[in-house]
């Protein structure tokens, strides 16, 4: 049931950089997500048009998506994190494992970015929620990012969210 990659797409994507620690020490510190984030962010943008503009919004986004395999991680194997740049959009792929229970979680999630109602469930998640839920964060990218999310299942009992975000260009409101 997972979503494969498309590899005609996947070409088109240049790769920028791969970076993977063991979960265990991933989740031994909340403060990684931030770190990790931040540090990234600054590797990738120092030859976009703005570069401290997209910094701040590849940081933000990647946080969220780090936060969010913080959630919803095991300590067992290793989280993976791959970037890539196509033009204006930088691809992450975040691979962490997963409960087999959670994975059906995360497929739900990720189809719900992709429907007509995905501004008005966020905006109803982020009005009713005291706490930014998983699925509030990917509807977040959805709608605030124009992220295109999709879900690798291949390699269970890991998953793979795949995010597209087009951080410059003429659609990024500044």
């Amino acid at each position: 049931m997972g979503a494969s990659v498309n590899k005609t797409t996947e070409t088109a994507f240049e790769p920028l950089l791969q970076f993977d620690m063991e979960m265990e020490d991933f989740l031994s510190d909340w403060h990684h997500c931030d770190h990790v984030s931040s540090y990234l962010a600054r590797m990738i943008s120092h030859n976009r048009t703005d570069p401290v503009r997209h910094s701040n919004f590849f940081s933000s986004a990647l946080n969220e998506l780090l936060e969010v395999s913080f959630r919803g991680g095991t300590t067992d194997g290793k989280i993976g994190l791959s970037i890539y740049r196509q033009g204006a959009t930088e691809r992450v792929q975040l691979s962490f494992p997963c409960p087999p229970g959670q994975a059906r979680f995360y497929r739900e999630a990720v189809s719900k970015t992709r429907e007509s109602d995905a501004q008005a469930r966020y905006l109803d998640a982020i009005s009713n929620d005291l706490a930014p839920s998983r699925e509030s964060v990917l509807l977040d990218l959805a709608v605030n990012y124009d992220a295109r999310l999709r879900l690798d299942e291949d390699a269970a009992p890991a998953i793979t969210l795949i995010v597209d975000l087009p951080l410059e260009g003429e659609g990024m409101v500044s």
